[in-house]
């Protein structure tokens, strides 16, 4: 059995709003996983989806750069290990040369173009600051048939590309400001993976409501939960967030404009992070030198 800790506690509580005591229990149900806990929570009460964990594994910043045209942009995440050094002038330059030679370069192998020249740029700007600096990921978005916008968040911490088949650059940009804001998981409904949607059908079979009811009036009720669902997270299907009375996709429309792709970064998603207790490493310590 995993042991329970306060910090876990604290995070699933701000994740689902969800008393303390309900939280932890559910914890000792998951074996101290988040995931799985906040899963069997929405199959017992009809939680909605939880907040995602605003905890993030590395620090640092996200940049892109768009062609003055249109044609293609390019988005980069270059990570620090703490927030006062994201914004650091000299960490913050650093993050320039990377953005600037990846965007002349259309360059997305980090390795290759950390090779050359700037791997030693960044080992000598490490032992200038004292921390560990990492050039993350890159990624380039081209036009075809149309144009790509960029919107950086004022907190350097989330960057969308957009890309838009017709339209113009400022529709391009509204589109990726949304993006920035409500974070959609596709652009279409019919893009959404099976396995998250089949997911989605099980934790909505599972809720309290859906006990002792006909499979009928099951499936039913799915269709329209699912179909919400998708309403919710898709990009095209979602009230833009400057009008809500429009959908991102008749937003698109309006221009004789189509959404064809984004790719959206946040600083330090998906990576774990290690929870130090400072108190016990102090004790351990103490104890080793006696």
């Amino acid at each position: 059995m995993a042991a329970i800790t306060a910090a876990m506690v604290k995070e699933l509580r701000e994740r689902t709003s969800l008393a303390m005591m309900e939280c932890k229990k559910a914890l000792v149900e998951a074996d101290g996983d988040i995931e799985l806990a906040i899963e069997n929570l929405r199959k017992a009460s009809g939680l909605k989806a939880a907040k995602k964990a605003d905890r993030t594994a590395a620090d640092g910043v996200v940049a892109a750069k768009v062609a003055a045209d249109g044609s293609y942009g390019l988005v980069a995440e270059v990570n620090s290990e703490t927030d006062f050094v994201a914004r650091d002038e000299n960490f913050l330059g650093f993050v320039g040369k990377v953005v600037d030679k990846a965007f002349a370069d259309k360059q997305t192998d980090v390795a290759a173009l950390m090779a050359d020249g700037l791997e030693e740029v960044r080992q000598a700007l490490v032992q200038k600051i004292g921390e560990n600096i990492n050039v993350r990921r890159l990624t380039l978005v081209e036009a075809s048939d149309g144009v790509v916008g960029a919107y950086v968040h004022s907190n350097n911490r989330i960057a969308v590309l957009t890309r838009l088949r017709g339209g113009n650059a400022e529709l391009a940009r509204d589109i990726a400001m949304h993006v920035a804001a409500v974070n959609p998981q596709v652009v279409k409904p019919e893009q959404m993976p099976e396995d998250v949607l089949n997911k989605e059908k099980e934790i909505i079979k599972a809720q309290p409501d859906m006990e002792g009811k006909p499979a009928e009036i099951v499936e039913k009720m799915m269709g329209g939960r699912i179909k919400k669902f998708l309403k919710e997270n898709s990009l095209t299907e979602q009230p833009f967030v400057k009008d809500p009375d429009v959908t991102v996709g008749g937003l698109a429309k309006q221009a004789d404009a189509e959404v064809e792709d984004f790719v959206r970064y946040e600083v330090g998603e998906g990576i774990e992070v290690a929870e130090v207790d400072f108190a016990a490493e102090v004790a351990a310590q103490v104890n080793a030198s006696k």
